[in-house]
């Protein structure tokens, strides 16, 4: 086979002396990645269009712009996620930080847009705690709704209380007694009410709030930390309310005394009509109470524990006393979890 040669210098050349240089996509991308030991570590207290807002920890005085790191690609990062941020730090106007590391999320709450949606939303990640705010009249409290963010919050790793307002117009006692058998701790937070039981329950801990538009959560938001300045909005004469909150944010509670830390963190997350729980298995919500757990090791493989007639031989029949009647209340939470009209079911309260 016979080639083109050349002569340049009194050297010869021919075609595998060419060069050619790969193109643009065809080199093979490194696998190393930056260790980005000197990273610290922050929370996540915003997110708006590409943008994280975070604080360090020790320091949150000191609010962090951030970005994504390249190597991150599409990591999801939500209000509450443990990051590690290089860059600049000073938190001066201007000045933007990466976010290099996502650390394992130790509780997660999500939902879907209803029961029949694959694509889970995550709500928030690390919380530790879930108040669940509900108006008790205007618009009237809804057991089904509660009933599914109580789901939520057990399958997520959260600790679920029930937190009433406007108690000024109707009495939380028998809303509330709709969840006495599942221990749900109960605290009322009226605009006449004594916040210390709440302050007790949110101290020390990073607590979500979600509830329906219009049952006062940004109200109460304002009432625990004063500089949020958080929208509110009148109910509408169809008795649903405005949204108001449209972003979640982390807001830190004001320490006992100026400059002191945080005693707390709230998110509060926008006011939703409908709480999808596609992703929730019935074993997710009964593996929340330790009783129940051990009962269903005794159940038949694929049983939803709904009881007869589904499930014949649901082992949360054969069980007594107390532990019964929260099998019982855990029962409706499964069903509520499988009825997509059950968040809006109203709870018609008595007049007077």
């Amino acid at each position: 086979m016979s080639t083109r040669a050349g002569t340049v210098r009194g050297r010869t050349y021919d075609e595998s002396d060419v060069r050619i240089r790969p193109g643009k996509g065809s080199r093979p991308r490194t696998k190393n990645r930056p260790a980005h030991d000197d990273a610290e570590t922050a929370m996540v207290v915003s997110v708006d269009r590409g943008r994280w807002g975070c604080v360090l920890d020790g320091d949150p005085s000191r609010p962090l712009v951030t970005m994504r790191a390249r190597e991150l690609g599409r990591t999801p990062i939500v209000v509450g996620d443990r990051v590690g941020v290089v860059g600049d730090l000073s938190g001066r106007p201007d000045t933007l930080a990466r976010i290099v590391r996502v650390d394992d999320r130790s509780t997660v709450l999500r939902r879907t847009a209803d029961d029949n949606d694959p694509y889970e939303r995550i709500v928030v990640a690390n919380a530790d705690r879930l108040l669940i705010v509900t108006a008790l009249a205007d618009p009237p409290p809804r057991t089904g709704f509660v009933e599914r963010a109580l789901a939520a919050a057990y399958a997520g790793g959260l600790s679920p209380i029930l937190c009433l307002t406007k108690s000024d117009l109707a009495e939380p006692e028998e809303f509330a007694a709709h969840f006495a058998d599942l221990e749900l701790p109960v605290v009322t937070a009226g605009r006449d009410d004594d916040l210390g039981p709440l302050w007790d329950t949110l101290d020390g801990h990073l607590t979500a709030l979600i509830g329906h538009s219009g049952v006062g959560k940004s109200t109460l938001v304002n009432r625990l930390v004063p500089d949020a300045d958080r929208a509110t909005g009148e109910v509408s004469g169809v008795g649903k309310g405005r949204h108001t909150s449209t972003q979640s944010v982390a807001l830190p509670l004001p320490g006992e005394s100026p400059g002191a830390p945080p005693r707390g963190w709230v998110v509060d997350t926008p006011g939703i009509r409908s709480f999808g729980l596609a992703h929730v298995t019935p074993d997710q919500i009964v593996d929340a109470f330790d009783d129940l757990r051990d009962a269903i090791d005794d159940c038949p493989r694929g049983c939803t524990h709904l009881g007869p007639p589904a499930d014949p031989e649901c082992a949360l029949d054969a069980l007594t006393g107390s532990s019964h009647r929260r099998a019982m209340a855990v029962r409706e939470l499964l069903r509520s979890a499988t009825s997509t009209a059950a968040d809006e079911t109203p709870v018609q309260q008595p007049e007077g």
